[in-house]
């Protein structure tokens, strides 16, 4: 497998970096709801330890995947056969799976920098968490959290119509092997 993508399938960093994401963003909404969901400090700082690295890795991936795309690689061809709207929702969802990333990480990053959240857990200050409802970007990180689940779910489904419905090669082009 090439490093960079061909006319027709994806290469290793671009299905790196897709999976990896995909796996990250899976533990993220996962830790942020047991995390939302949990009244014990103790339990809610165990895994906000854990949400926060992975949150800033997925922001990284992101950003590096923007760059990959924008200035090193290509994206191979569309597979023929696909009606206009269904190439116009996928190009969407993308799109929108970047924003909402890109706004779920500012809007993590500010409530941490905000309610001090940040400096308890990593950097030793003392005192309990904050109640993250106080601070203005708790309300865009938890209408982010749904938007991502929405778009991860639907773009996972429309991956698996074209594995097994259409049995094209949509899934295939974006794995390891073909």
């Amino acid at each position: 497998m090439s490093m960079k993508s061909s006319p027709t399938t994806y290469g290793a960093v671009a299905v790196s970096i897709h999976w990896l994401s995909a796996l990250l963003i899976v533990g993220l909404l996962v830790s942020g709801m047991l995390a939302d969901d949990t009244g014990d400090p103790a339990t809610k700082a165990r895994i906000l330890s854990a949400h926060a690295p992975m949150g800033i890795a997925v922001l990284l991936l992101t950003l590096a995947r923007i760059v990959w795309w924008w200035r090193l690689d290509s994206h191979p061809a569309p597979l023929a056969g696909d009606p206009s709207w269904q190439m116009k929702a996928a190009r969407a969802v993308h799109g929108l799976l970047y924003i909402v990333v890109l706004g779920m990480a500012a809007s993590g990053i500010g409530l941490f920098v905000l309610s001090g959240a940040g400096a308890i857990l990593f950097g030793g200050a003392p005192g309990p968490l904050p109640d993250f409802a106080d601070f203005a970007p708790r309300v865009p990180h938890g209408i982010g959290a749904k938007l991502l689940a929405a778009l991860f779910i639907g773009h996972a489904g429309a991956a698996l119509y074209h594995h097994f419905v259409k049995r094209d090669a949509t899934l295939k082009r974006m794995w390891f092997s073909r």
